[in-house]
């Protein structure tokens, strides 16, 4: 394959624009993530959770400069600004979309950035717009999709619905989508107990679709034949987990 680009995720840039503010002590306590993991070409992946430590919105975190850039759904980009906004009240921070960015990903790139939450997925990397001579296809997408699933990671609000899972039901534990050790962020409470008892009940997971349960579906891939589907933990006997989950449960 050589198209890379993924059309159906945006960039939005978070900047400091008056002195002394600080983007990423801003999002410090509001993103799952520390902050301080975020560096150049270290993408975090991340979640912007309710009070409850249900997912609103996943996404990637990277630095640039003083500047935060998140690699978000393209879909939900426009909903995900409305929301930062509200938490961002008087502070000098500008939050948009930035065009001239896009999104890459491939299973072999060299020394491109390798995606934080599994190895096995690839690499994931950001270029400039107008470099990219790729049509808008959509073949690096259909073959993310397909590379992603088959390996039982899922993302993104179809598969991770909106302020209906625990972030933990995510697998973000195992797919380092949290920290543990950093301050309070929205969410943090539950999240934090949750792991502390090692309670957790049910999980995300991406299943054959002849094995589907309609009642615990969140969406199904007709082409692909898989259904990815939040069970319970009690309900997974029987179910081919992949390799990184099966260890823990």
């Amino acid at each position: 394959m050589t198209e890379t680009r993924l059309i159906d995720r945006s960039i939005i840039r978070l900047s400091a624009t008056g002195d002394g503010e600080d983007v990423r002590e801003f999002l410090q306590g509001l993103v799952t993530q520390d902050m301080g993991t975020v560096q150049p070409a270290l993408p975090q992946w991340s979640a912007l959770l309710t009070a409850q430590g249900k997912v609103l919105f996943d996404f990637f975190l990277w630095a640039d400069g003083d500047d935060i850039l998140i690699d978000c759904e393209k879909a939900h980009a426009e909903a995900l600004i409305k929301r930062l906004k509200i938490y961002r009240l008087r502070r000098t921070i500008e939050i948009a979309a930035e065009p001239a960015l896009a999104v890459h990903w491939a299973v072999i790139a060299g020394d491109k950035p390798v995606d934080p939450r599994l190895s096995d997925i690839g690499h994931r990397w950001l270029d400039s717009e107008t470099d990219s001579a790729e049509t808008d296809s959509g073949g690096a997408d259909s073959a993310y999709r397909i590379h992603r699933l088959a390996l039982g990671v899922t993302e993104g609000e179809p598969e991770l619905g909106s302020d209906k899972t625990l972030w933990l039901e995510c697998n973000a534990t195992e797919l380092n989508g949290v920290s543990f050790a950093k301050g309070c962020y929205v969410g943090q409470e539950n999240t934090a107990r949750m792991n502390y008892r090692q309670k957790i009940n049910r999980r995300l997971v991406v299943v054959p679709l002849d094995q589907a349960d309609e009642k615990r579906q969140r969406t199904a891939y007709p082409d692909l034949g898989l259904s990815v589907e939040h069970r319970r933990v009690d309900d997974l006997e029987g179910v081919k987990l992949p390799n990184w989950l099966e260890t823990v449960l």
